[in-house]
């Protein structure tokens, strides 16, 4: 449940933060709010068509594929978890940037309304199309389908209200620093679907290495218990954990970490007031 509130939330922030941006730019001008709204839902329907074909997907792999399935889900959702926190980092700033040009050209009448419906279409259709692959994933995992609807109706919840708050000026909690918590958790998150991805692999008999047990913690938290499901959603927790699962969950952090960082633009050098 908890999973799929932080994804979820966090996709919601991104989306709303575009459409708040592109409202905010574009005050006082006339069917502003009719444009906008159509590429809202625009985009929630392409993401819907999204979920439709993956559900396809998935049941044409019931039974004895199902393993194989599991882990290409998780493998697939951990890049692109991991592949989103880097984007981010790197341009998160330039997306702000350009949705405020792109309003003041629609308020000066450089571009057509329609060009607010478009980029809005746009950001959501691919904010949802990333929930439906990380929900996918989070299925595989191991969540069940109440807790899964339960945290992303909470998810959607929470996300439109921070929105629609740091819109009217009620927050003012810079972005910068909800982007920072949910890409640790999200981090986090890549890292346990990456070491339940190679334990489906290790299932379904394509992994031969690192087998043995590292812990074993299953009398005093065990996984089925509610921390020990609360810890597996949010960072992984496993009660039994082989060596080859510990090695790529840390690797998954460090990778990640490593990128995040890479493409964080550099502040440019202060330059020095010559004396007089």
């Amino acid at each position: 449940m908890l999973g799929a509130l932080v994804i979820v939330f966090r996709e919601v922030i991104e989306a709303g933060l575009i459409v708040g941006i592109v409202l905010a730019a574009t005050r006082g001008v006339d069917g502003r709010g009719r444009y906008v709204t159509a590429g809202v839902v625009a985009g929630i329907a392409g993401a819907s068509v999204v979920a439709m074909f993956a559900g396809a997907i998935s049941d044409m792999f019931e039974g004895t594929g199902q393993e194989m399935f599991n882990a290409s889900v998780l493998a697939l959702a951990v890049v692109m978890l991991t592949w989103h926190n880097v984007w981010m980092s790197r341009h998160g700033r330039e997306i702000a940037a350009e949705m405020r040009g792109l309003g003041a050209a629609v308020t000066a009448g450089q571009r057509p309304l329609t060009a607010l419906a478009i980029v809005v279409g746009i950001a959501v259709l691919r904010e949802g199309a990333e929930v439906v692959l990380f929900l996918y994933g989070i299925v595989a995992s191991g969540t069940n389908t109440v807790d899964l609807l339960a945290g992303s109706a909470l998810g959607v919840l929470g996300g439109i209200a921070l929105s629609a708050l740091t819109y009217a000026g009620l927050v003012t909690i810079p972005s910068r620093h909800i982007f920072s918590v949910t890409s640790v958790m999200i981090a986090l998150l890549a890292a346990g679907m990456a070491a339940q991805a190679i334990q489906f692999a290790d299932n379904a008999g394509l992994v031969h290495v690192g087998n043995a047990v590292v812990w074993n913690t299953s009398h005093w938290l065990p996984e089925s218990s509610l921390l020990g499901k609360l810890l597996h959603t949010l960072v992984g927790y496993t009660e039994r954990p082989s060596m080859l699962q510990l090695a790529v969950y840390l690797m998954t952090l460090a990778v990640t970490a490593v990128l995040m960082r890479l493409a964080r633009p550099q502040q440019p050098p202060a330059r020095a007031i010559p004396a007089r």
